[in-house]
């Protein structure tokens, strides 16, 4: 059987490496198509795979047409909206993430960026502290889980809004439990958001959620763009001249939101809350042991589609 990684952007060397061995030494054969320049490449390499690793690369109707034999395509990371899940359902071809191998590197970077943002983007001008503020998590994942722990290192009052997480699992680590989302953005001076991008949750950050945050409030997204109402967060912004918006998502308005607010607001250039060396390497091997686990016992833990 035939294991393809397909990756635009590849994974590290050392990444591909443990990838490999894990696939080898399970008989498998392992191809790379890295740093791609065309749709067709990627259709011609899946034609004859069995099993496709990818990251933030597009598995759609099209791909899964083309890939005859395929049977399963591990996303590395925990989202895995770049992957259509009912046209691989339709195809019988199984889909599954590798939650928590990411999980630190983003919310290291929350952190990174929280602080970069009461810090008044190192201007030169006096900012705030941390210690003492509140954070509210929203979704209480791993990602949320591991922002919670180093909110604690530095002094914060923490709490979480999820409703899939039961209370007693966020009072054990010290996190306050909320139920519902807009008491988390009431009583929050900074408020990270972790939740996917589905069709409950596009556009759900929005004017009214954003503007209950307290003054001086900081909204932090290392989820998806799409979970913002991205003219509602324009709008907030210019009502509450108080507030600050920093994302490792580029909005598709971000040239306005800076021209018009400077630096108050923040984005990084691409994503890059799982783009550490750890995570990297992390999120491949894990992904290649999932492979193996499927192809070859029919293990499909984390499945995320049905």
């Amino acid at each position: 059987m035939k294991v393809l990684v397909a990756t635009e952007k590849p994974f590290a060397a050392v990444a591909v490496d443990g990838i490999r061995k894990v696939i080898e030494e399970a008989g498998y054969e392992l191809e790379l198509l890295e740093k791609y320049g065309s749709k067709q490449d990627l259709l011609n390499a899946a034609s004859n795979a069995d099993a496709i690793i990818i990251r933030s690369d597009i598995i759609d109707a099209e791909v899964l047409d083309a890939a005859k034999q395929l049977k399963i395509v591990v996303r590395a990371g925990a989202g895995y909206d770049n992957v259509d899940l009912a046209a691989a359902t339709a195809h019988n071809v199984v889909v599954e993430n590798t939650p928590g191998q990411n999980s630190n590197a983003v919310a290291e970077l929350v952190f990174g960026m929280a602080v970069m943002a009461v810090r008044n983007m190192y201007n030169g001008t006096s900012g705030t502290e941390l210690k003492g503020k509140r954070l509210g998590i929203q979704a209480f994942g791993q990602v949320g889980r591991n922002v919670a722990r180093i909110a604690k290192g530095f002094g914060m009052e923490v709490s979480a809004f999820d409703p899939f997480c039961p209370d007693e699992a966020m009072v054990e680590v010290g996190v306050t439990p909320v139920h519902s989302v807009e008491e988390l953005y009431a009583d929050n001076n900074y408020v990270s958001i972790h939740i996917p991008a589905t069709p409950d949750t596009k556009k759900s950050v929005n004017y009214e959620l954003i503007t209950k945050m307290p003054k001086g409030g900081v909204l932090i997204n290392t989820a998806r763009k799409e979970v913002i109402d991205e003219e509602g967060l324009q709008k907030a912004l210019a009502d509450r001249a108080d507030m600050k918006y920093v994302a490792d998502v580029k909005p598709d308005n971000a040239e306005a939101l800076k021209a018009e607010f400077g630096d108050r607001v923040f984005f990084t250039p691409k994503k890059m809350g799982a783009q550490t060396s750890e995570a990297n390497i992390n999120a491949g091997i894990a992904a290649a042991h999932q492979v193996v686990a499927y192809l070859r016992d029919g293990i499909n833990k984390f499945q995320v589609n049905k």
